[in-house]
């Protein structure tokens, strides 16, 4: 019984540790201001988050009332990363300085994916059951985006800042814009952590209204010129005509008035 009791605790604690290194590598590999093991453990407010999330869970799990709530709220009060004891959180997720992302119940996260601060994994109702996103495995959603509503972040992809994805993105793909559109498919399968690099298809717009724009005020602009160089010419035209006019009352003026007669 005892030897059976210290199995299950030894393969517990394995499986915790095993957890707590690959949150530990993950602000490694993906943070390039960690210097050290000792500085990730002490001083990062994402991988603290992660680990009192994974008791809370665990508590959840096992139907503990109340106190996974007040772990979840001692996390966001400690952190300022809410994340509800219910959600599922995969292995390697690293969440960046952290301030501001919320983590819904019902979400799920897949391994290796990295949030950035203000990130929300957020419904869009009060509907019950499954509410909240499925995010795949290596996924980057960059700072401040927004996603909504029980859909489903394909494998690999990334989401820019700003967006608010409110359908389904499939996986290698880019999201960028609100609502979020898909700007690129079938991308390379690794971590990029240069989100400030994807394109902005709204700002593409923009732009070209702003050289349709242009381009039609240029047309104006000729369009004036050659509207008044027509007044100059019709201008002078009418003073021609009018000198004619002055000259033929001139002549006939000349004219006696027996030769006007025949």
């Amino acid at each position: 019984m005892f030897q059976d009791i210290l199995g299950r605790w030894k393969e517990f604690f394995n499986r915790v540790m095993k957890t707590v290194r690959a949150d530990i590598e993950a602000a490694r590999e993906r943070d390039p201001a960690a210097r050290s093991t000792l500085e990730i453990v002490l001083t990062y407010p994402g991988v603290h988050a992660l680990w009192m999330h994974r008791l809370a869970h665990m508590l959840w799990k096992k139907g503990v009332p109340v106190i996974p709530r007040l772990i979840s709220h001692l996390n966001r009060f400690l952190t300022g990363i809410e994340i509800h004891p219910g959600a599922k959180i995969g292995r390697g997720v690293f969440i960046d300085h952290g301030m501001g992302v919320v983590i819904g119940e019902t979400a799920e996260v897949g391994d290796g994916v990295t949030l950035y601060q203000g990130v929300t994994l957020g419904g869009t109702g009060k509907e019950k059951g499954k509410r909240h996103p499925t995010v795949g495995r290596n996924v980057v959603i960059a700072a401040g985006a927004k996603v909504l509503g029980p859909i489903t972040i394909g494998d690999n992809s990334k989401v820019g800042a700003g967006a608010v994805v409110i359908r389904d993105v499939p996986p290698n793909c880019t999201v960028v814009g609100v609502p979020g559109k898909v700007v690129a498919r079938e991308g390379e399968p690794v971590v990029d952590l240069h989100h400030e690099q994807i394109p902005d298809p709204v700002m593409d717009r923009i732009e070209a209204l702003d050289s349709m724009i242009k381009k039609l005020e240029n047309r104006m602009i000729s369009t004036q010129l050659e509207l008044q160089l027509a007044e100059d010419k019709l201008r002078e035209a009418l003073e021609e005509l009018k000198k004619l006019e002055e000259r033929t009352v001139e002549a006939m003026r000349d004219i006696p008035w027996e030769g006007r007669q025949k």
